[in-house]
């Protein structure tokens, strides 16, 4: 099966889009976006598509970065779509240079990519993550330690909810990524034998953030020396994962809605993957960014609710106050 073909079934199985759907396509200039950028395209009449392309300059690597612009410009010109570039002033790059991360550029990215999809009514945000960013994300977040939910690290769609379907909904656009299941070798191999034009960020072949030093040192170790096909294993594994924990999710969230006073009885007869579900949920209503509530977070409370002590017990942590009177557990901020 050809990549475009490819793309195709992943659009239908996942429900990434439908038919007249406005699409913001976020193009770096590297080959991922691009590759996205052509395919899309492709299937711009099939599916009557209307295509805006989204790009970043962050100015960060001179002028590299100016050329990653013209190169995003020239394709916009080739497939005659409209384009929107968010770039920076001299003393806006200098900020972003002295306290650069990962996260904070990808945040930046983001909120650019909602602002042009809210400004043209879009149905969903298209990004290039392929499986080897797949791999890279879930070797990351083991090394940082993490749980059920974040081992199913990336999703094919992505919503504000993930215990919901799928769909747009009143939050805004879905995040998709169509390339997700597609190795990066076979993202190259389309693009060169369709010569089609990338940039390479040389940024990414550094080993000055995380990801660079996993996707250049750790897994190639890993594939010489333990499994050639490493990246597809680590995408199957994630893909699993994220199966087990939407049951968990939902399962979780059924019980939440059946249970509005949190019984301290009631949480201790749940099995204890359910129960850690459940205080997650419950805690998402008041502090929206779980990213910041950590595993040992959530052990702390279960202590609480295993005690046996007749006493008020109560914690705070992230601006919450969780405190057990009795056989309630009440969570505020």
């Amino acid at each position: 099966m050809n990549l475009v073909k490819k793309i195709q079934e992943n659009i239908f199985r996942y429900e990434l889009f439908e038919r007249g759907g406005k699409i913001v396509i976020g193009v770096s200039g590297g080959p991922d976006s691009v590759c996205l950028l052509d395919a899309l395209y492709k299937l711009k009449e099939k599916y009557d598509l209307q295509i805006i392309v989204a790009h970043v300059n962050y100015g960060l690597r001179g002028k590299d970065s100016d050329s990653d612009e013209k190169s995003v410009k020239k394709l916009a010109e080739k497939y005659s779509l409209p384009i929107e570039i968010l770039s920076f002033t001299k003393y806006e790059k200098s900020e972003i240079r002295n306290t650069i991360s990962e996260e904070k550029l990808r945040k930046i990215r983001y909120a650019f990519f909602e602002k042009v999809s809210k400004k043209n009514k879009a149905d969903a945000i298209a990004v290039g993550h392929n499986l080897n960013d797949q791999a890279e994300t879930v070797l990351m977040r083991i090394l940082r330690g993490t749980g059920l939910r974040g081992l199913g690290a990336i999703r094919f769609a992505t919503r504000r909810d993930p215990t919901a379907q799928p769909k747009r909904n009143a939050d805004g656009p879905l995040l998709v990524r169509p390339l997700l299941n597609i190795p990066r070798k076979e993202i190259i191999a389309y693009l060169r034998s369709n010569k089609i034009p990338y940039r390479t960020d040389k940024s990414n072949l550094s080993a000055d953030f995380t990801r660079n030093k996993i996707r250049n040192k750790l897994l190639p170790q890993l594939e010489k020396e333990f499994n050639p096909n490493i990246q597809e294993t680590l995408y199957k594994f994630s893909a699993s994962t994220a199966d087990d924990y939407d049951f968990i999710a939902r399962f979780a969230k059924v019980w939440l809605a059946a249970n509005k006073a949190l019984k301290v009885s009631s949480l201790n007869d749940l099995h204890s993957s359910i129960r850690r579900e459940v205080l997650r949920q419950a805690i998402e209503k008041h502090s929206p960014n779980l990213r910041e509530i950590e595993s040992a977070h959530i052990e702390e409370i279960l202590k609480i609710l295993k005690s046996n002590k007749s006493k008020r017990q109560q914690i705070a942590f992230k601006g919450l106050k969780i405190e057990r009177i009795g056989d309630n557990l009440v969570i505020e901020k």
